[in-house]
């Protein structure tokens, strides 16, 4: 199992005192689940695997004390996955003290933190490293190490960050699917800092409502969550290893309602700093979400989404939403059951071989079960594509969830 490593005992030994002397109410929750995840084609490694079968159990547990204005809330991760031993990970998604005054909060350890408006991508979520070892969106995170100071007036709340470790990123090992071809290897990465991972990180983020508007302004400025990627030899065959950068990023993101449309943008500029090899760069992603309600007798309700994404980077650097358009929808059924469904495909409009499809479905079985089913398909023919590596990595994913 790989596991990741926090020098924690400060934070233990502070919440154990507060704990200890108070009286607080307190919660245990969380869920286990088991997973199934198939891929129809055959590996592009004869390594890889078709099939895998995990079990994850995310327990969360939250106090409060002093009428509410203390509390410590903690929410830890574990997979074990039968294929790919680099999958099978335990993670601290949260492990923080937070104080609440009358304007203002401060949060104290290990949090995640969440930027960004549009669907098919978040250009400015930035603050936690992605858990790309979950799932091929990029929506998970790992637990970031932070001092998180929020200022809340009525002109908008400002946020301000220092992040003291950095988290690489984890990547799939060689039975794993959904990695690079040659493979990105693990424990291997190198750093612009010379302080390595232990580079001090940060951020700042002014938000505020107005009106129909919803506005945000970010800066951030230290290891960029994004790697860029060297040739390696290991054990005499070809490998790639993660390489970070220092960077400053500005950002913004907007959120318009009018009825039923609620219109979309991220945009950020990055720009590398002292020797960096990150290339300067420019990109957005904007679009809209209407929404027809009632659709039917059963008042279901179905929003169109339709984003446009574009990267300046070459597509040496670039992801895979470089100049592309996404369109799809999102249908809540409005049941007893929150039954939800998410599809779209995301089309490169320089290349027309290059695509990728996404269908997102779930519902309850009763009070604390979960079904979730995922379907991604990738396809492209283009050696320099960033697809081009997982193209035969579509999948179809079930899983069951039980909450307590």
């Amino acid at each position: 199992m790989k596991s990741q490593h926090y020098n924690t005992k400060p934070l233990c030994g502070a919440a154990c005192l507060m704990l200890l002397s108070l009286s607080a109410h307190s919660e245990f929750l969380g869920y286990v689940g088991l997973q199934a995840r198939a891929y129809p084609m055959a590996a592009a490694a004869p390594e890889q695997g078709s099939e895998t079968v995990s079990v994850v159990v995310a327990p969360e547990w939250f106090s409060q004390w002093n009428d509410g204005d203390d509390s410590f809330n903690i929410k830890a991760f574990y997979r074990y996955d039968s294929l790919d031993d680099e999958r099978s990970h335990a993670d601290l998604r949260e492990f923080y003290w937070q104080r609440v005054g009358s304007s203002w909060e401060l949060s104290v350890g290990i949090n995640t933190v969440f930027w960004g408006v549009t669907e098919s991508q978040h250009l400015v979520d930035i603050i936690n490293q992605t858990d790309f070892l979950e799932s091929a969106d990029g929506e998970d995170k790992l637990g970031q190490p932070m001092i998180h100071f929020a200022s809340i007036q009525n002109w908008g709340v400002i946020d301000v960050f220092v992040l003291p470790q950095f988290r690489p990123r984890d990547f799939a090992g060689n039975e794993g699917r959904l990695r690079s071809i040659p493979a990105t290897v693990n424990s291997q990465e190198s750093y612009q800092s010379s302080k390595d991972d232990k580079h001090i990180d940060y951020a700042l983020r002014w938000s505020h409502y107005l009106g129909d508007w919803n506005l945000g302004l970010s800066w951030f400025q230290g290891t960029s969550r994004e790697p860029l990627y060297q040739t390696i030899i290991q054990g005499g065959a070809v490998a790639l290893a993660a390489y970070y950068p220092l960077i400053e990023q500005s950002g913004i993101d907007a959120q318009y309602i009018s009825g039923d449309w609620l219109w979309k943008l991220e945009a950020i500029h990055r720009r590398g700093l002292g020797h960096s090899n990150a290339e300067d760069m420019s990109a957005s992603t904007a679009g809209f979400e209407y929404t027809f309600t009632g659709i039917n007798s059963q008042f279901w309700d179905l929003g169109i989404l339709l984003e446009y994404s574009y990267d300046n980077r070459s597509n040496a650097q670039v992801g895979a939403f470089q100049n592309d358009l996404f369109s799809g929808g999102r249908l809540s059924l409005n049941d007893i059951a929150s039954t939800e469904i998410l599809f779209g495909i995301s089309q490169d409009l320089d290349d027309g071989d290059s695509r990728s499809a996404i269908i997102e479905a779930s519902t309850r079985l009763g009070d604390s079960i979960r079904l979730v089913g995922e379907l991604y398909h990738f396809h492209s023919t283009q050696v320099r594509d960033p697809l081009y590596s997982v193209r035969k990595d579509s999948y179809v994913e079930l899983a069951l969830e039980f909450y307590f």
